[in-house]
């Protein structure tokens, strides 16, 4: 038990471990091995309140704060980070779009089956090419047919893109304007044509849990789904992001964890010249870094989280604990793999796809270098990290204002 958290944050996390280890832990193999997307079990974690933490209970939510949602991404990451890899998809950057930027019908339309695992979501945003410059190079088009927009174009790394049922997408509906000219839609691709998921294998994360190339030739979109205004996905997208880095940093904060009990128990096993390896000076340096970095991410981790529930400036702090949790898990993994020797690099060990989610995490919700450019120009007075704290007219979640318009644009 952490003595800085309070009874109800830790019974959340005891709830958590409770699901993870009797629901998903026996059975998670067994979808990997068959390659099969884990729906129950989403629509399960829906129901035991995994994925709505952040959101008013009147769109199904339990309005517990970003501490909670936090909690919630670490322990996941822990015990199963492939199946922690929807989560975004089903209570963070998705669902966290529509409240922002959506109208009150297309909230209640869509959040809550989200939040309860009902229907399963996706947020689509980079394309090939595009890096960390996503809104000004998008070639995207979302092109106005009457009642409807029909989007051409292709996008990279649209995770759970061939089983979603509901997801955002951005699409530019003003090619001469850069990430001013970028929009947000609701689409549905189950209903409409010209939608086409194409999984792309990825050298050891999940293979049930897929991310895709996105073909869209001229996907229909009604005009009712658009979020907000033509040219608000800019901004939209943005205050989504945000949250949604700090619960990656949660669930590299679990990679990290789980790394570093897989390293503990496995240099107490394992025996050399009579000993446990873990008796070794050079281990126990490795043992001890990784101890210490992880307590240094979670400070951080959950500064942040706490800062976002205070309604407290936190854009900077957030890309500052993003920044540090993946490195921190990628330094646990490959410590860890070095601690195993070769036996990390065998399947029977989850050191060995660990690392490749430690990997992932360093480049997801924003790469390392961008985080750093951010921290840096914020340091050094160039450009103010949370400079648009408060000035976005987008709802706030922990607000609970399901009825709030969004302010005209300026």
């Amino acid at each position: 038990m952490d003595p800085s958290m309070s009874p109800e944050i830790e019974a959340v996390r005891d709830m958590v471990i409770r699901f993870m280890q009797a629901e998903v832990a026996p059975v998670m193999d067994g979808f990997e091995q068959r390659r099969e997307f884990p729906r129950d079990l989403v629509r399960k974690a829906g129901e035991a309140g995994l994925y709505g933490a952040v959101f008013p209970e009147s769109v199904g939510g339990s309005n517990m704060g970003y501490v909670a949602a936090t909690v919630i991404q670490e322990e996941m990451g822990r015990i199963d980070v492939r199946f922690a890899a929807c989560n975004n998809q089903q209570g963070s950057t998705c669902p966290s779009c529509i409240y922002f930027g959506g109208t009150p019908e297309q909230i209640q339309k869509y959040v809550p089956n989200l939040l309860a695992g009902k229907t399963i979501g996706m947020m689509s945003l980079t394309e090939s090419g595009g890096g960390s410059d996503a809104e000004g190079n998008m070639k995207t088009f979302a092109r106005r047919d009457g009642d409807v927009y029909r989007i051409t174009g292709q996008k990279m790394w649209a995770s759970i893109a061939n089983e979603t049922d509901v997801g955002v997408l951005f699409a530019k509906t003003d090619l001469k304007v850069g990430a001013k000219g970028v929009s947000a839609f609701i689409v549905e691709p189950k209903k409409y044509p010209g939608w086409k998921a194409q999984p792309v294998e990825m050298m050891g994360l999940s293979s049930a849990m897929r991310t895709n190339v996105l073909f869209l030739d001229d996907f229909v979109v009604p005009v009712e789904n658009r979020l907000g205004e033509e040219g608000d996905g800019f901004k939209i997208v943005m205050r989504a992001l945000q949250p949604g880095r700090v619960t990656v940093a949660g669930k590299a904060l679990g990679v990290a964890r789980a790394c570093f009990e897989e390293a503990v128990r496995y240099a107490n096993d394992r025996v050399l010249r009579g000993q446990p390896i873990g008796r070794f000076q050079m281990i126990q340096s490795d043992i001890a870094e990784m101890a210490t970095a992880i307590e240094a991410s979670r400070a951080l981790v959950y500064k942040a989280a706490q800062m976002m529930d205070d309604g407290l400036p936190s854009n900077r702090i957030s890309a500052i604990a993003k920044f540090h949790a993946s490195q921190t898990a990628k330094m646990c993994a490959d410590k860890a793999m070095q601690i195993f020797g070769g036996y990390g690099l065998a399947k029977e060990y989850r050191v060995s796809w660990l690392r490749s989610y430690a990997d992932l995490f360093f480049t997801g919700e924003g790469s390392a270098n961008v985080q750093r450019i951010m921290i840096a120009e914020d340091a050094l007075g160039y450009k103010v990290a949370d400079r648009h704290h408060g000035k976005t007219g987008l709802r706030d979640i922990r607000k609970d204002d399901v009825g709030k318009e969004l302010k005209p644009k300026a």
